[in-house]
């Protein structure tokens, strides 16, 4: 699915700054955002300590150091009960020029602190938990590269709404950019127990997997398969040597992109169009698509060839096992039959009974 040039020039354009994962835990950044105010209250109080002769209090006329801390801390979070004010021009200049803008950090850090660790995690939590409700019958992708994000375009191109797709990844902006894309995201470990759990993934209606590595890719996997026996599984697997590890990992459809391109390559050997025309099979921008469906009421004891959606019958699936358009078992299909056809493309819009 092409993209627009304005959508590649607001690409171009997005701020993605450097980043680095902080090795300080959470309680040192609270300490070390605290002190800093601490501090620069510390240096308004010692100011005002120094410049107590320009400023008046109206209860004894007299200003000690508790008196210059009491204003300091009033002055600061701007409560300003007006008992003690500064009467000098001097003191006004030093209220306006220096205690001012002190006062306005400290606010910023007090303010910042309690959104990033109390109102920001329970903002979260609280989304996280309604997003977690009304996920079922999703699909998960863990892996938002090259392949995992292809992916889920085309799915999105074919109909499937954004809201009902999870992407998993460790990348901040591979996750911005599915978010952008208006998927529901998580950053994390896409091979941890409590990473999925948190997907409902024994919910998932299938699950893609496209960890750019191998080894990761068949520990997401394993993670999965244990987690949720029966949720599809479908992988990116770049050796051939890793495809039955991925197998016997669980996986129920295993691809390797380096094996679909020498068969391009090979088909195109074979005649000018028959690449040509696999390419249109399998991208939803073609004129054709192959389509995977459960046979529908109306087809049983049908042929292959008498299929309700108007499609070309390619193959069955019955018990586990393939069989082709010419053999004897796809002449009668039966309730529980996969059928997988070819269909034209504005067919591939339209729901199918059973589909």
């Amino acid at each position: 699915m092409s993209r627009k040039p304005s959508d590649k020039l607001k690409l171009q354009h997005r701020f993605n700054p450097l980043r680095r994962a902080s090795k300080w835990p959470i309680w040192a950044d609270v300490v070390t955002r605290l002190s800093v105010a601490f501090l620069l209250i510390g240096i308004v109080v010692l100011v005002h300590w120094i410049d107590r002769a320009g400023l008046k209090d109206s209860h004894d006329g007299q200003i000690s150091f508790l008196d210059v801390v009491y204003f300091t801390m009033i002055s600061v979070t701007t409560t300003g009960f007006g008992d003690i004010a500064p009467v000098s021009d001097r003191s006004r200049l030093i209220e306006a020029v220096i205690v001012t803008p002190i006062r306005i950090a400290v606010l910023f850090i007090f303010v910042g602190t309690a959104y990033n660790f109390v109102l920001k995690r329970t903002w979260e939590k609280w989304r996280m938990a309604r997003i977690q409700a009304k996920l079922t019958n999703h699909i998960v992708v863990l892996g938002f590269g090259v392949s995992g994000s292809e992916a889920v375009r085309e799915l999105i191109a074919r109909g499937t709404d954004p809201a009902c797709i999870v992407v998993i990844d460790s990348s901040r902006n591979r996750v911005n950019a599915a978010e952008a894309m208006g998927c529901n995201v998580l950053e994390g470990d896409a091979s941890s127990d409590e990473t999925l759990i948190d997907v409902r993934i024994s919910e998932a209606q299938s699950v893609l997997v496209s960890a750019g590595r191998d080894d990761t890719s068949i520990l997401m996997v394993l993670t999965v398969r244990h987690l949720a026996p029966h949720v599809p599984i479908s992988v990116v697997i770049r050796t051939q040597d890793n495809e039955l590890l991925a197998r016997q990992a669980g996986a129920n459809n295993v691809i390797n992109p380096v094996s679909f391109t020498g068969l391009l390559l090979a088909g195109s050997a074979q005649g000018a169009h028959v690449a040509d025309y696999m390419a249109d099979l399998a991208s939803i921008g073609g004129r054709v698509q192959l389509r995977e469906r459960p046979v529908s009421a109306e087809e049983i004891g049908r042929s292959l060839d008498e299929l309700a959606s108007g499609g070309r019958g390619l193959r069955i699936y019955r018990g586990g096992k393939p069989y082709g358009f010419w053999e004897a078992e796809a002449q009668r299909l039966e309730h529980g039959d996969q059928v997988v056809e070819v269909v034209r493309c504005e067919e591939c819009e339209a729901s199918v009974p059973g589909g």
